[in-house]
């Protein structure tokens, strides 16, 4: 399973990531909401969790949304 972690999908922004996760709590609360959402996506396409299409499918989106608001937090 293919791992989309903030840090693997953006590594060019790890220092300003780790920067933003110290200093900006929304930030913090955004990026370990995407980490817990991620996981848990992984651990559905993993058999470990079950979930209907549909869920994984609502799951996957609210990840996107949340990537697009971290990565505009990023580019600021």
């Amino acid at each position: 399973m293919e791992k989309h972690d903030l840090l693997h999908e953006l590594p060019e922004f790890k220092e300003k990531i780790h920067a933003l996760k110290v200093s900006d709590a929304h930030f913090r609360k955004l990026f370990d909401e995407y980490h817990e959402l991620d996981h848990q996506i992984l651990r559905i396409k993993s058999g470990i969790e079950i979930a209907t299409d549909e869920a994984l499918k609502e799951l996957k989106a609210h990840l996107l949304h949340l990537k697009d608001e971290l990565y505009a937090k990023l580019q600021a």
